[in-house]
């Protein structure tokens, strides 16, 4: 029997993240672009590798304006840990929502005030979150190899584990090949 895997199984029919793409556990995401929402989710942040938009409501907004400023080309670049808190509460339902508990480009645990309920708030506590590492130059590698055929094999080997796209593996693969076992000579 395969062992099937049911996430995406899981996903909501929605265009958006949602709490409960959250409910496994916190993930991390890096911004891509943010572009002009509507007057209910006035912003779209685009999220690198997932396929729908986050929608941050106004408590998170106000931590990302806290954090990078109001602008929104300041937020390309940077990455947000999201989770799902349970208590978040619409009227006077807990229904959970999605909330940051990461941020890059801060140095040290961001708090921010909150309105939790009319009339009444808290403190909300944003840790750092160390920026990725920037993606591997897996082509600029391979022409530092000069060649050498056992350095671009360990790289191709590397490149195909970090899920580099077959295009680059296709182009190693090929500088990795003797002259000798290339058919294309």
């Amino acid at each position: 029997m395969d062992d099937l895997d049911m996430t995406e199984s899981l996903a909501p029919k929605s265009d958006q993240l949602d709490a409960i793409d959250l409910v496994a556990g916190p993930r991390t995401f890096t911004i891509q672009n943010v572009s002009k929402g509507n007057a209910e989710q006035p912003f779209n942040f685009h999220l690198a590798g997932f396929p729908r938009v986050w929608r941050p409501g106004k408590s998170m907004r106000r931590v990302i304006a806290k954090a990078w400023g109001t602008k929104a080309s300041a937020y390309i670049g940077q990455s947000v840990t999201l989770f799902c808190d349970p208590t978040v509460q619409f009227g006077n339902e807990a229904v959970g929502g999605t909330r940051i508990s990461h941020m890059t480009g801060i140095d040290e645990p961001l708090k921010v005030p909150l309105l939790i309920k009319k009339g009444r708030s808290a403190v909300f506590t944003v840790q750092p979150l160390a920026a990725p590492a920037p993606a591997r130059d897996f082509l600029a590698e391979a022409a530092l190899a000069g060649g050498d055929i056992d350095s671009l094999r360990a790289l191709y080997k590397a490149a195909q584990q970090a899920g580099a796209p077959q295009d680059v593996l296709n182009q190693i693969r090929a500088l990795a090949t003797p002259a000798d076992e290339n058919p294309q000579t």
